[in-house]
């Protein structure tokens, strides 16, 4: 059982310290004299006394935030800025906390959801029994509690909204209005941390505790300096009585099958172990900085839905998505009339007036009655020029849409397509995931060519085509039951399916193109990233969106299903609940015609 438990604890040092070093963007390098210099900010000694889920998830947690400030923060930038105050600088050490682990949330979801469960333990570990007025409150609890809810916007619990009622109008007068302005300046510590103290400045119920702050300061400080050698000694037996009682408590604990369970333990290590490799794959800056590359894409599959499924399956799965837009009947009836009302009434007819012939024009009467033989008086219906528009709906068939978000994709694709093709707009509906999770037989002959490294792209594609652009609903409306597939949904390389979506409307002969992409987050596929840098797929997204928007002739936007896409995306539109998407869809594609149609009027 020792043994077990000793290899365990390695296991975990070893794993947190490389999701360290990965995050904080500090791998060791051999030729470095600092190399080990940052590591040793890391603190091992909790992995004895870890007993519960909850252990873990803080040491996790701790460990994360100390390599997110590592990277993000510039210590020259944060002690210039910091407040003259003394008493202010916790609170102000605290902003600079949060700001790198936002940085860290925004870039990463493993490492948002470690920071969110740590934090949420904090607010349900807050015990109020003492507390009775303001005095009792500590600041910089309840300012912690004020950033949790404002920035990570997690929900307090009874007890901690006590604790922060006692402090919230002091926080709210001071920093309510620039709350907006700190959360856009995240990436800029400089805006950031010099605004911050100013407004910590501004507070003036800590003046008082800055000469008491300074005094203090000073007492440390002569003390240090007449440090003798009895403290030194008294220091060293502190340790040992520490060491003692740690070790004691260690042999208390280790061997409590029912206080911590050591198969428990073992499948936390593997998860451990799962949760580095993703941050790696995501996280690799420690690879070459390289343009983007395929592998090979001979195992790469480009298919028309229903060569995927038999027919008898690909019915079963469309009669199952009907079944499941019973209760949105309502829903579908009324968006379809919004839609089709909206785009008509772009494509209604104008009047052409003071004609010699035509329609009599009623609201020239006056004139005709002075002057009978007045030949202007008269109007036509002139057709108003609407642009041939095809719409490609491109739809992240990723396995994180699994469930819901693939089933609200698949409706809203066949309300538009529907609805369009009733105002002679072709609509074409495509797909975009991979066959294999693992690499496939890309990976398979990457193993086999000697592991070259950095090789790119490293999975076998599949795009799927579930309508063309001049095949009609009726026809096609089947496929779309395909994306409800159990195991279909699969990796996303979003860079590559846009082009590939791209590609496909520039064949086009009509005048107006627009691409719309669904989908719930950055590009992931784990066989590229893990031998790519981390940023591999995400810059050729940015790079493939930013040639199509620079194109005056396409037209892109995008709506990221619980996620925030508009660093790729300048339309974008984030929505928090999928039952959204269809009126986001609608709503978007009717104001891009309205646009472009006032547009062209005013020319």
């Amino acid at each position: 059982m020792e043994k077990k438990r000793e290899i365990l604890e390695e296991q975990i040092k070893q794993a947190l310290t490389s999701t360290f070093k990965v995050i904080s963007n500090h791998i060791e390098d051999k030729n470095s004299k600092n190399k080990d210099l940052k590591i040793k900010t890391l603190d091992f000694s909790e992995i004895k006394d870890l007993k519960s889920k909850n252990d873990y998830i803080r040491l996790r947690a701790n460990t994360d935030s100390k390599a997110l400030k590592l990277r993000f923060s510039d210590n020259g930038i944060f002690i210039e800025n910091q407040p003259k105050n003394p008493a202010l600088r916790k609170i102000y050490e605290l902003s600079e906390k949060i700001r790198c682990e936002m940085l860290g949330s925004n870039m990463l979801n493993g490492i948002k959801k470690n920071l969110e469960n740590n934090y949420y333990q904090k607010i349900y570990n807050k015990n109020s029994e003492n507390i009775n007025t303001k005095k009792d409150v500590n600041v910089l609890d309840a300012f912690e509690l004020y950033m949790i809810e404002k920035f990570f916007k997690l929900k307090l619990n009874k007890i901690s909204l006590k604790i922060l009622s006692y402090w919230r109008k002091d926080f709210d007068k001071n920093f309510n209005n620039h709350l907006n302005y700190l959360i856009e300046s995240l990436e800029n510590q400089e805006n950031y941390n010099s605004k911050f103290s100013q407004l910590l400045e501004k507070m003036n119920i800590f003046e008082n505790d800055q000469n008491q702050e300074s005094n203090q300061n000073q007492d440390n400080q002569n003390q240090s300096n007449n440090d003798t050698p009895k403290d030194e000694e008294n220091n060293d037996k502190q340790e040992s009585q520490d060491k003692a009682s740690e070790d004691q408590l260690s042999v208390e604990t280790e061997y409590d099958v029912n206080q911590f369970r050591m198969e428990e333990d073992s499948e936390q290590s593997d998860e451990i172990g799962e949760s580095l490799e993703r941050v790696t794959q995501k996280l690799n800056i420690n690879k070459r900085n390289i343009e983007y590359r395929v592998f090979t894409s001979k195992f790469d599959e480009t298919a028309k839905a229903e060569t995927l499924e038999k027919d008898e399956e690909i019915l079963r799965l469309r009669k199952n998505l009907d079944q499941q837009l019973i209760n949105f009947q309502d829903l579908i009836t009324k968006l379809a009339n919004k839609l089709q009302r909206q785009l008509l009434a772009i494509q209604n007819r104008s009047w052409e007036y003071d004609l010699e012939e035509g329609l009599l024009d009623s609201s020239k009467l006056t004139r005709i009655i002075i002057d009978p033989q007045n030949s202007l008086s008269f109007k036509k219906e002139k057709d108003f020029e609407f642009k041939d528009t095809i719409v490609t709906l491109l739809i992240d068939n990723s396995g994180s849409m699994r469930g819901r978000p693939i089933t609200i994709a698949a409706l809203c694709a066949d309300i538009l397509s529907r609805t369009l093709e009733r105002c002679n707009v072709k609509v074409e509906i495509l797909g975009f995931t991979t066959k294999n999770w693992k690499g496939g037989e890309s990976r398979e002959e990457w193993n086999k060519n000697g592991k070259p490294q950095y090789p790119g792209r490293l999975n076998d594609l599949r795009h799927i085509i579930y309508k063309s652009a001049d095949s009609n609903w009726r026809q096609s409306k089947k496929n779309l039951g395909l994306m409800l597939k159990e195991g279909l949904l699969k990796e996303n390389i979003d860079g590559e399916a846009i082009l590939w979506a791209f590609n496909r409307l520039k064949k086009r002969k009509e005048e107006r193109k627009i691409l719309m992409v669904i989908s719930d987050g950055a590009p992931v596929d784990d066989s590229t990233l893990s031998v790519n840098s981390g940023d591999f797929l995400e810059k050729h997204l940015k790079k493939v969106v930013k040639n199509i928007q620079d194109n005056k002739d396409f037209e892109i936007l995008a709506i990221g299903i619980g996620h925030d896409v508009s660093r790729y995306y300048k339309k974008a539109i984030k929505i928090t609940d999928v039952q959204e998407l269809g009126d986001v869809m609608i709503k978007q594609l009717s104001q891009l015609f309205e646009n472009k149609t006032k547009k062209k009027t005013y020319h």
